[in-house]
């Protein structure tokens, strides 16, 4: 049951802060790490450390960060065939800044990133027949998106879109073959132009995109837990309540995790209980991909929570 993931990777470059400075403002940071990241390859390799076979479809730089990249996908045994390098410019590069509550903010230089086309999705169109999963981001150029999704539409492959970073020149006409939508309550606003202050906003806004074709909308709401909107009505699971050290890379744990056990089971609630419980143990960890847990560690969590 293989899963493909189409779409970004970045080094994230962790900044661990005991404040944000102001303008013109310098200060000291107490730690600093560089870890493998970008939404694409954390979402590739938690797909991975749940049990799927995964290939990605990718561009590094020429540098040696690419080497790094490369490698790390080769470690979680995900399909590099269609990394590609970039002869002449820079891998993506995301430095991120991490208060002591575990928030994040975060800046993304694309690098070699924006030269994914579409043309890169026909010299892999063989193999991603073969998958039984798409998922997508939009750390690429939109062009390379609607591409994969008429694609994916065309030759019957499920899709999930997570629409972040949030983009105002997203199209919903050009999306709404997708099967899954998974924004955030920020991605989700900058989409719909509604509040998503309460939980009712956040189903007003998610229904309003149900109604322009998009068959689940699905919206991870942090502490909140997770929405799951269709035309056949709303359902919300509480989030598992974790001591949060880094939330890097949390919307991505869930959506890899989702994709890999609802290709198993097509159960989307089952997929979205297990998915909040290894973006929450991911949360109790610094970093993005090394923070992800396994799927024994899920097992033995959910085991332990019911108790």
């Amino acid at each position: 049951m293989k899963i493909a993931v189409i779409g970004s990777n970045m080094v994230d470059l962790i900044s661990y802060v005991k404040r944000m400075p102001t303008n013109g403002e310098t200060l000291e940071a107490p730690e600093f790490s560089i870890g493998c990241g970008g939404k694409g390859a954390n979402q590739a390799v938690a797909a991975a450390k749940y049990g799927s076979k995964v290939m990605m479809v990718t561009k590094v730089g020429d540098d040696i960060f690419a080497d790094n990249t490369i490698k790390n996908f080769n470690y979680y045994n995900i399909d590099t065939t269609f990394v590609e390098r970039v002869k002449n410019v820079s891998s993506g590069v995301a430095p991120i800044f991490v208060d002591p509550s575990g928030q994040n903010r975060i800046l993304i230089i694309k690098g070699a990133n924006q030269y994914l086309t579409p043309n890169d999705i026909d010299k892999a169109s063989e193999n991603l027949k073969t998958c039984k999963f798409i998922i997508l981001q939009l750390e690429i150029n939109l062009d390379t998106v609607y591409y994969v999704i008429k694609f994916a539409s065309e030759n019957g492959i499920p899709v999930l879109l997570n629409p972040a970073p949030a983009n105002a020149m997203l199209n919903i006409e050009k999306i709404n073959k997708c099967d899954f939508l998974v924004p955030n309550e920020t991605e989700l606003e900058s989409m719909t132009k509604m509040p998503t202050i309460t939980n009712k906003d956040i189903e007003n806004a998610a229904m309003s995109l149900v109604k322009k074709g998009i068959r689940n909308v699905i919206v991870t709401m942090g502490s909140r837990g997770s929405m799951w909107v269709t035309k056949k009505g709303v359902h919300t699971l509480k989030a598992f309540h974790v001591k949060s050290i880094d939330s890097s890379g949390a919307g991505d744990a869930f959506i890899g995790c989702f994709s890999s056990c609802y290709v198993k089971n097509n159960d989307v609630l089952e997929a979205m209980h297990e998915a909040s419980a290894f973006a929450a143990l991911s949360v109790m960890k610094k970093g993005t991909q090394k923070s992800y847990p396994s799927k024994s560690d899920i097992d033995v969590f959910l085991k332990k929570y019911k108790e």
